[in-house]
């Protein structure tokens, strides 16, 4: 079964929420490398608690972790300055089921008032990148999404 969602559109949500963030509670913008792990987040957390993917787009780990490139190439030229307002952008918010919604807003309260850094950082401690990297010293390979569900019931979904 195909996911829902392309990658962007959760990006897109991320942003959006994001903004909202900063304007009501003053917290900081949202950097390309901070949105490429919250959606390794998001994903990690639908597969452990829904059973299925957000997105079909390949997770690949990087030097500074996990990235999904269509997401990366669409923001690459202006990583701390992320757009958001198109008629495009909308119609990704707009896309976002409710339930998925949710666990997005979950995923954002728990993983979101981490730093950019502090998320490269944890994603280099876990299971899902090391496996995929060979502990850092291969990059560019895809992080098998059956590791990071295991991973993430294991560490991070309550029952």
């Amino acid at each position: 079964m195909a996911a829902k969602y392309v990658a962007l559109d959760i990006a897109r949500w991320f942003i959006s929420r994001n903004r909202i963030s900063v304007q009501y509670d003053g917290g900081d913008e949202m950097s390309l490398l901070k949105l490429l792990k919250l959606l390794y987040y998001a994903e990690g957390c639908a597969l452990a608690i829904k059973g299925e993917s957000l997105f079909d787009e390949e997770i690949i780990a990087w030097e500074h972790g996990p990235v999904v490139e269509s997401v990366w190439r669409e923001y690459r030229t202006d990583p701390y300055h992320l757009p958001f307002g198109s008629e495009a952008d909308m119609a990704s918010i707009e896309k976002i089921q409710k339930d998925d919604a949710d666990l997005l807003e979950n995923v954002f309260s728990v993983f979101g008032q981490y730093s950019a850094w502090g998320l490269r950082n944890k994603t280099h401690e876990e299971d899902p990148w090391l496996k995929a990297s060979e502990n850092g010293t291969v990059l560019n390979r895809p992080i098998d999404r059956n590791i990071m569900k295991r991973y993430f019931k294991e560490n991070y979904v309550e029952d």
